[in-house]
């Protein structure tokens, strides 16, 4: 039976900026039309963050017995390790889709019916990304998923669910947001280009080849601070955003050394801390502009 320190790394803390900045970011374009409601921020940080978790339990259970996870380089799979029996962690992924359909409801009724059927498909494609007879991450989708979800939909959503409307400065905004989580992807398909292609999982790491991966986790990285410079026509409080480059520059280091396996973990918690740490600067200069 899994301890509760091996549940809370099966739920892969590291990826939590992932839930956290998208928030932060619609938060701060929703500010930034004099429409930010704190209590819609704090339920729709709970939507993205039950997401986050139920499907890195999804991805567990589902990886786990395919037996994907039998030869790993990184952290605890809970299934794939045996501390955790498939249903188990099959159960704590519903339960965290669960928490997140009731939250999203809860912001559905408060702004507009239709977000109901945005947060099934989130659900729905949380679920089948590695889940199913043909998940869409096996076949190199990951990272367009990620920049969709954890994107366009999480920093538009929650601009929308406050501000009641949607701007320019939102879109551009969804676009770094979705750089980073995707660059996250990224550094971590890179570190399982080798264990992935023996099991099957196409990942666009493993469809691209080292090199090529290594360079996109580069460009996704460079892709937020063009944003911030974009941003200056909105508020010239956005080249704040730059203070994050030190973190990007740091976590691509691993990526560009040509660093391998467990040694890139470090990249995967530095593109986080780059991603968090541009969030924070960009919704702050949102707010203030």
């Amino acid at each position: 039976m899994a301890s509760t320190a091996q549940w809370i790394e099966g739920a892969r803390p590291r990826t939590l900026p992932n839930a956290i900045a998208p928030v932060l970011v619609g938060t701060g374009a929703a500010a930034s039309l004099d429409g930010a409601v704190v209590w819609k921020a704090l339920v729709a940080l709970l939507v993205s963050l039950a997401l986050i978790i139920g499907v890195n339990f999804a991805n567990d259970y589902s990886d786990g017995i395919r037996g994907t996870d039998d030869e790993r380089v990184g952290p605890l799979r809970l299934v794939g390790s045996g501390v955790a029996s498939p249903r188990a962690v099959k159960f704590a992924a519903v339960g965290c889709f669960a928490v997140a359909a009731v939250a999203g409801l809860v912001l559905s009724l408060a702004s507009a019916w239709w977000l109901i059927l945005v947060g099934a498909f989130c659900i729905v494609g949380a679920w089948y990304y590695t889940g199913g007879k043909n998940p869409y991450g096996y076949s190199g989708f990951g990272e367009i998923s990620v920049f969709v979800y954890f994107g366009l939909i999480a920093v538009l959503g929650t601009q929308f669910v406050q501000a009641e409307r949607i701007d320019w400065v939102g879109v551009v905004a969804a676009v770094a947001v979705g750089a980073f989580s995707s660059a996250v992807l990224v550094a971590n398909n890179l570190r399982d280009i080798d264990t992935d292609a023996v099991s099957g999982k196409r990942t666009l790491a493993v469809r691209l080849g080292d090199r090529w991966t290594r360079v996109l986790h580069l460009v996704l990285l460079a892709v937020p601070f063009v944003v911030s410079v974009v941003l200056v026509v909105r508020t010239p409080w956005a080249l704040v955003g730059l203070v994050a480059l030190p973190f990007a520059v740091r976590a691509n280091a691993p990526v560009r050394s040509g660093s391998l396996g467990m040694a890139l973990i470090p990249a995967l918690r530095d593109t986080g801390l780059a991603m968090l740490a541009w969030s924070l600067a960009t919704m702050l200069a949102l707010t203030l502009g």
